[in-house]
């Protein structure tokens, strides 16, 4: 039984430490407080999504419908305002450019990011952070580096909206923070709703179902809380005679 709940402990302490697993840069992960139960985030974060993101990524396990219908959206918002490729509604949300021409261009295909926030540690956090470090660097073929993925042959696709990071450096050379220069079009807090509407977007991609779950979730509980005082009140009827 010790030894049990030893191995429960370390477990529990394992994945703590990965929702707040180290970026490459060596700072921790930022709490990315994404809620998928907020329709009107996830919305924001499909639009944001198909407009910044769709062109290189595609979300290969989604499908315009599926998202119509979880999202509260109807047929026409979806076919006029995410989809801009001319795939039909009940088709795969596909990238508008072709991976060949993505491998010429960056050096590989940019992935599929149907599960980017369930594949990576830390989840969600992982991409809310990877999203808000990048930095310029002219050492790298488009410009741009960044600290949660060094080397990341993406560019930032959202510099407009944030501004463009420049690295400051401590006395160890190491990256000691940013400076926006120049600043971008949003203030810092309306980047972080920015970013953190992509995210929840992306966590709800990665589980769609997960939308349904935590809403039964809770009937369920009650479910099994009445069940046990049912059957609590049968095992005292079946005893009384026993004691």
């Amino acid at each position: 039984m010790i030894k049990r709940l030893i191995a429960l402990a370390f477990a529990a302490a394992a994945t703590l430490c990965s929702s707040v697993a180290l970026a490459a840069g060596g700072g921790p992960l930022l709490d990315s407080q994404v809620n998928i139960n907020d329709k009107s985030s996830l919305q924001r974060g499909a639009a944001l999504f198909m407009s910044y993101c769709a062109g290189c990524h595609s979300l290969g396990y989604q499908r315009y419908s599926r998202t119509a219908k979880d999202l509260g959206l109807s047929e026409e918002q979806v076919m006029s305002y995410l989809n801009f490729t001319g795939a039909k509604f009940g088709e795969h949300m596909k990238a508008s450019m072709d991976p060949a021409d993505g491998a010429v261009w960056f050096g590989k295909a940019p992935p599929d990011l149907s599960l980017v926030a369930r594949a990576k540690p830390g989840g969600p956090n992982w991409t809310y952070t990877f999203l808000k470090s990048f930095y310029v660097d002219e050492t790298r073929p488009a410009g741009w580096n960044n600290t949660v993925l060094a080397g990341a042959s993406m560019p930032n696709v959202l510099w407009g909206l944030q501004g463009i990071q420049r690295p400051t450096y401590g006395e160890h050379g190491e990256i000691a923070g940013f400076e926006l220069a120049p600043a971008g079009s949003q203030t810092p807090e309306e980047f972080d709703r920015t970013i953190r509407d992509i995210t929840a977007f992306l966590t709800y991609v990665g589980e769609p179902a997960a939308l349904k779950r935590e809403a039964y979730g809770v009937w369920v509980i009650l479910f099994l809380a009445v069940f046990t005082f049912l059957a609590w009140l049968l095992k005292t009827e079946y005893w009384r005679d026993v004691h």
